[in-house]
């Protein structure tokens, strides 16, 4: 049934593009005006050329995450966070953290135009619907405030970015396309008061059941969860839990059908095409095996023996890693499962990651490979710098694994860890199992090691978003649906409201709600006693440490850390994976702690984006953020 609207998206955008010349992000008129610029055509005669101009403001979600797979349009926020890196060829791409970014920067120019384009689409349905003639007033109604709402999640994004930009509810011509900057916090007021009337509206129902012909379209379940981010940006918890709270009475649930059992798998199908319809999901872009209308994160999460051949371009960071907790609710530490760790080089610690039999001969390779082989792999890892006195010939993959099997469930259900197996699928191979092993030998037989496109380096791998065996059968293309916000996410944002003021008891059990789903170890039970919370402050951290495990890779951690005023810190200081030094001593890192390239920070400003500077060229009025040169 989700078949539906990309057949109303790709019917009207065709129709759009020949007979009005609809605005697109890529269109000559947003490089020749100002990006706060939009022109209209005259599409209000007819009901069927103004449901074609609704649905173009929804082409822009696509035009974000689905066309531009391999642009800096369509860039994974989370790149820019802690959660994980850009690998080497894509690094240029990371441009906050890079070091390289100026307001000439044109990936900054181009999210900018992006955004715009949303509001532009957006505020020609909303001041011209009410003319068409052939359309009744419920459905005008509804299609008002969908195109609110998705001027809000635009105004949103950029009030983060920017931290104030201009705001325009009407269509204007270029010549008056001159406001200057409103406030960081008149922007939040307007996206409050979009939001507020999709709310509102009669007309906009609360949540769609799984299958229906509209699902996939804007929800006051969606109205509220972002209208409850907003007010969180405020700094108004109240006002927001009563947002996340109204929720809950719209029929969203958690997916999961094992009810917390242990050793359940619930969390890693939650990320499946059966499941991607369920109750959890609030706000989802829907995605089938057409070009511009797939998951592009298959590809870019994925590996070589993914999807036939797929790119490992986003690379969970070691710090994100090591920030899921133990088995038992205690934070993990290497020391406990590699004895000397926290001494020892990063180049040293190599030898914990080896693969068995380098000494013997005796490992996973193949029964006809020469025993020189093995001693050749042995040598060079001595060369390297691997503290051989700490390998185990026979028992080195399992105590490795030990590090990541007693973890929180969600570890291994988003990661694809040291030793652990992934199905996959490899052109002219078909689906095999493979494992993720150091060195990397051979995937296109046995051993069947998981192949990269960074082999000479080991990284830990994503499988959250990432298909098995043959479910992606056209390689750039996934029918997973991308998840822009869902149940789990608005739970937590709840506990984090709750203990800011004050209720930290209260705050526990929607956390524990989310754990009980993945079965790992509940906050405060007695018989673990590293799950004990002990304040107000105690459970602030567990509550952020929570929405990693839970949302890592789903795009909402860089939004969240610049929330926290964290990002800066975690970005460019964090020594969690056993750096040396202080301010942009860390960045991308093989699994052991070894930097393959440094976050270059150029000052605390980066914490905001530069105005374009092509901007400002059209628009005299508009000031430049603190800390950046045209």
């Amino acid at each position: 049934m989700k078949h539906n609207i990309f057949k109303k998206i790709t019917t009207i955008l065709a129709m759009s593009a020949m007979l009005f010349g609809f605005t697109g992000c890529d269109s000559d008129l947003l490089d020749t005006s100002p990006s706060d610029k939009f022109s209209s055509a005259n599409v209000w005669e007819s009901s069927v050329l103004a449901r074609a101009a609704a649905m173009g403001v929804y082409n822009g979600l696509y035009n974000k995450y689905s066309k531009n797979f391999d642009n800096a349009r369509g860039l994974v926020f989370d790149a820019n966070s802690s959660v994980m890196d850009l690998d080497m060829n894509w690094r240029g791409n990371c441009f906050v953290a890079s070091g390289s970014c100026t307001p000439s920067t044109g990936s900054v120019a181009d999210q900018y135009k992006f955004y715009y384009t949303m509001v532009y689409r957006a505020n020609d349905v909303i001041n011209n619907i009410d003319k068409v003639p052939d359309m009744g007033d419920d459905e005008k109604a509804q299609l008002k405030s969908e195109s609110k709402f998705l001027r809000a999640w635009a105004y949103f994004h950029m009030n983060v970015l920017w931290r104030g930009v201009p705001i325009y509810t009407e269509n204007v011509e270029s010549s008056e396309a001159n406001k200057p900057r409103s406030t960081e916090t008149e922007v939040w007021n307007q996206i409050i008061t979009d939001l507020t009337d999709c709310i509102n509206e009669p007309n906009l129902p609360g949540k769609y059941a799984k299958g229906s012909s509209s699902y996939g379209r804007i929800t006051k379940g969606a109205a509220y969860a972002f209208r409850g981010q907003a007010y969180q940006f405020l700094g108004d918890y109240t006002k927001a839990l009563s947002d996340f709270e109204a929720i809950e009475g719209l029929g969203y649930t958690l997916y999961s059908p094992s009810n917390g059992a242990t050793g359940n798998d619930d969390f890693f199908q939650l990320f499946k095409p059966a499941n991607e319809q369920c109750d959890e999901m609030i706000f989802s872009v829907q995605c089938v095996e057409t070009t511009n209308m797939g998951n592009p994160r298959a590809i870019n999460y994925g590996s070589r023996v993914t999807g036939g051949s797929a790119w490992n371009n986003y690379i969970p960071s070691p710090a994100f890693v090591e920030m899921y907790e133990c088995t038992d609710g205690s934070e993990f530490d290497w020391e406990k499962y590699c004895p000397g760790w926290h001494s020892m080089s990063p180049q040293g610690r190599v030898a914990f990651f080896l693969r068995d039999g380098l000494q013997s001969g005796n490992g996973q390779w193949g029964t006809n490979e020469a025993t020189s082989n093995y001693k050749a792999l042995y040598d060079n890892m001595v060369a390297y710098g691997a503290d051989m006195s700490h390998y185990i010939d026979q028992g080195n993959e399992a105590r490795i694994r030990k590090a990541y099997e007693d973890r929180d469930p969600r570890l291994m259900q988003s990661i694809i860890t040291p030793y652990s197996t992934y199905y996959g699928n490899e052109a002219g191979i078909g689906n095999y199992t493979w494992t993720l092993r150091w060195p990397y030998i051979l995937d296109a037989g046995e051993p069947y090691d998981v192949r990269t496109d960074t082999n000479s380096k080991f990284y830990y791998l994503w499988r959250k978003y990432v298909p098995e065996g043959d479910e992606c059968t056209t390689r750039w293309v996934y029918s997973e649906d991308i998840i822009l916000c869902r149940y789990a996410e608005v739970l937590l944002r709840r506990a984090e409201c709750l203990n800011e003021l004050g209720r930290t008891n209260e705050a526990v059990t929607f956390v524990n709600m989310v754990r009980k789903r993945v079965g790992h170890v509940l906050l405060n039970d007695a018989a673990y006693p590293a799950t004990a919370v002990s304040g107000q402050d105690d459970m602030r951290q567990r509550i952020r440490r929570e929405f990693y495990a839970e949302l890592g890779g789903e795009d909402v951690m860089y939004f969240n850390e610049l929330r926290w005023d964290t990002w800066y810190d975690r970005k460019f200081k964090d020594h969690s994976s056993g750096q040396v030094g202080a301010l942009n001593s860390n960045g991308m890192m093989q699994i052991w702690g070894e930097t393959t390239y440094k976050h270059l920070s150029v000052g605390e400003h980066v914490k905001v984006w530069p105005i374009p500077a092509k901007e400002r060229e059209m628009n005299s009025s508009l000031t430049q953020n603190p800390g950046w040169q045209d």
